[in-house]
């Protein structure tokens, strides 16, 4: 199945204003609408993505002041792919972490990209479970996929930077 029928599915169920960017391999859609749009390619009988492959964290820079998040979609039965994205404003230093919904609720597996999204680009999964570092300790200071990030020089006394 091609991404036209996809995005026809949306568009159907949601309206015109559901796709904000679509091309050959992905369909950017409105961040706040995520969670609903996941659960639709999971329900809908002629899609049924029962697997969510991959979920990334991207940060554009400063320059762009944008963040993304890319979700990859795979239909065991049907063999569909599909890759989703949501692009929102990027938070600076000091001020709250960007969010997008959970959708650890449509995909148990979520569960642990969205904690590492979190965890190294600063993203809060509103709604999650339990969204806390997964690959750093919990009093680590910043996110280091951020293209701004600095490294501490020290951590509890040990040096950090080399």
């Amino acid at each position: 199945m091609s991404t036209e029928k996809f995005k026809n599915i949306l568009v159907e169920k949601f309206g015109e204003g559901i796709i904000l960017q679509a091309d050959q391999q992905s369909i950017t859609v409105p961040t706040q609408k995520i969670a609903e749009v996941c659960q639709l390619m999971l329900e809908h009988e002629e899609c049924y993505f029962d697997m969510l492959s991959c979920l990334t964290g991207l940060d554009n820079g400063v320059e762009k002041a944008t963040m993304e998040v890319i979700y990859n979609l795979y239909s065991i039965p049907y063999e569909h792919k599909l890759m989703l994205k949501v692009v929102f404003p990027r938070s600076e230093k000091g001020e709250a972490l960007p969010e997008v919904p959970t959708v650890s609720n449509v995909w148990k597996t979520a569960d642990w990209h969205e904690r590492e999204a979190f965890d190294l680009v600063g993203i809060n999964f509103v709604g999650h479970p339990d969204l806390r570092r997964i690959l750093l300790p919990e009093d680590w200071d910043g996110h280091p996929l951020r293209k701004d990030y600095q490294a501490q020089e020290y951590y509890h006394g040990i040096q950090v930077k080399y």
